[in-house]
């Protein structure tokens, strides 16, 4: 019997971040990135990672995309890291400092194999910069 079950191969596309303020949170990623955005409205703006797109949503929109459940409060506390890995952490931390970045945690090894540090965007998103040490 054949087996007719469609099947894809996961590819993580787009991540969205509600936000409070679209202008800062644009201005704030064009920053860090050192890039100008792939689109820009009222209500939203775009960046690529990779291949990978960083869709910033202004808050108000939120529910429209996880009806039936609410957006989590500003204020409840990071629910996601994002990370991103890197071949050379330090020079990327010291670049980013140089963009007014603000980390959480400086570089440190962690017993798990990576090298590691973290800063908050204007919202609270936890990002954390990351190498391998066996790379």
């Amino acid at each position: 019997m054949e087996n007719h079950e469609q099947t894809f191969t996961p590819a993580l596309s787009a991540i969205t971040l509600l936000v409070d303020d679209l202008a800062a949170s644009r201005e704030f990623y064009s920053r860090v990135f050192a890039q100008e955005p792939l689109w820009t409205d009222e209500k939203s703006t775009g960046f690529s990672l990779g291949s990978l797109v960083l869709n910033l949503l202004v808050n108000s929109e939120g529910p429209r995309l996880v009806t039936p459940a609410n957006p989590g409060e500003p204020n409840a506390g990071p629910r996601i890291q994002l990370a991103i890995w890197v071949d050379d952490i330090d020079t990327v931390v010291e670049v980013l400092q140089r963009r007014d970045v603000t980390f959480d945690t400086m570089p440190e090894d962690k017993p798990w194999g990576m090298r590691v540090a973290t800063f908050r965007d204007l919202d609270g998103h936890s990002w954390e910069i990351a190498q391998d040490l066996g790379a």
